[in-house]
């Protein structure tokens, strides 16, 4: 320290020493010299150091994020398919527990086999639906809730996971902590609401007869809340990766946005409302298009007492709502395309806005196909990927559209 604090003070006496004799100094070249050496060791003094510690998050580690979100985003589309397929396959209620670990293990033996057979068969579906089901046909039904259950698994690590490492790394501001901790926490509830509907579809009901099957209240909210899930992740991992457009804020662009948001909550309605059909089977009630047996509106359509029931428990009045939710979807879709032809956009965002045309007019045909087609597992299912596919797109068009940041 001392040491230091010596080499210090000679070396700043013997720059005030070599001023004083620059300015005193007669001869050009010698003070030309002194110059020179002045500005050098100044130079040399103050310099920075030459490896400055990287600051994050920043534009790279904002990429890593977003496409990691997108990745989870594809995940939680899979975990949907496939809830789909279980639903349309009646694979829900054939695992009659929930552990988070020990069911990672399906049976081996034929034992353990014989032992998750016997426990299916003290529940309602076997008893009314299943009681001729053979243990072939048990395993079928099993893999197929068990691949869904894993997948729910896959999910919760591909969130959790990376979201410890970014954190360490220090790749998430302030606000993008709330996120990603709300994203996983939304992971923890949809698990927990999974296994609260299928306890609904396990419970004895005495008083009735009809086929066991899960609460339609629950199914929806599964679904609602995957969705939520999927267009949180989705949304803010397009709006990292996509640059916002240098826009120019016309009445035409604000009136072209609130469109935009509009169209989205309605496709994101009548999504939720195929939850209703699924959950009421109200797909097989008129298998008629554009009537319902021959009429517009049908008899039983308000058949329920009091009359707010039968938005929700009457297959018929379901089935009629998911009709009217689906025509308006594809009107306002028509509508916001037709709209934006008469506006400048940037290249990407009118190739999403006509994707989203495309896939709204392709939904439709879809869904009209299943119906007469009396539900068809493969149709169905496609049915229920382009309803994902349709609000992927609605959500991509309202990222194109996003204001810039200030």
């Amino acid at each position: 320290m001392l040491l230091t604090s010596l080499r210090t003070t000679i070396f700043c006496g013997c720059r005030c020493v070599s001023k004083g004799f620059q300015q005193n100094c007669r001869s050009p070249q010698l003070r030309r010299w002194l110059l020179r050496r002045n500005h050098s060791t100044f130079t040399v003094e103050t310099a920075a150091p030459s490896n400055p510690a990287a600051v994050v998050p920043n534009a790279a580690t904002n990429r890593i994020v977003g496409r990691w979100l997108l990745g989870c985003s594809g995940l939680v589309v899979g975990a949907i398919v496939l809830g789909g397929v279980t639903r349309l396959t009646e694979s829900g209620l054939s695992m009659v527990d929930w552990h988070l670990v020990k069911e990672m293990k399906p049976p081996q033996s034929e034992e353990e086999w014989q032992a998750e057979f016997s426990k299916y068969q003290q529940f309602p579906e076997f008893k009314i639906l299943n009681h001729q089901m053979t243990l072939p046909e048990f395993k079928f039904i099993f893999y197929m809730e068990w691949g869904h259950r894993m997948w729910g698994r896959l999910v919760g690590l591909a969130y959790i996971l990376p979201t410890v490492y970014f954190w360490r790394k220090g790749y998430f501001n302030r606000s993008m902590k709330g996120k990603v901790l709300g994203l996983c926490g939304f992971v923890f509830f949809q698990g927990l609401l999974g296994w609260y509907m299928v306890k609904s579809g396990l419970e004895e009901k005495p008083e009735s007869h009809d086929i066991p099957r899960v609460s339609q209240y629950r199914l929806t909210a599964h679904l609602g809340s995957a969705l939520l899930l999927y267009v949180a992740s989705l949304w803010t991992g397009l709006t990292m990766l996509l640059p916002a457009h240098k826009l120019t804020e016309t009445k035409r662009l604000i009136q072209l946005r609130r469109f935009a948001k509009g169209t989205g909550g309605l496709v994101f309605l009548t999504a939720l409302s195929g939850a209703f059909v699924a959950g009421l089977d109200a797909g097989l009630v008129y298998n008629s298009f554009p009537k319902m047996a021959e009429r517009w509106i049908p008899d039983d359509l308000l058949a329920f007492s009091p009359t707010i029931k039968n938005f929700f428990e009457n297959p018929t009045t379901v089935q009629f709502d998911h009709r009217i939710l689906g025509i308006s979807s594809l009107a306002a879709v028509t509508g916001l395309y037709l709209f934006s032809r008469r506006m400048m956009l940037p290249k990407r965002a009118k190739v999403a806005i006509s994707l989203l045309a495309a896939m709204a007019y392709t939904q439709v045909a879809l869904g009209i196909c299943t119906l007469l087609m009396y539900v068809p597992t493969p149709l169905a299912a496609t049915h229920q990927s382009g309803s994902v596919a349709l609000l992927s797109l609605a959500i991509w068009v309202l990222a194109e559209l996003r204001k810039m940041p200030k």
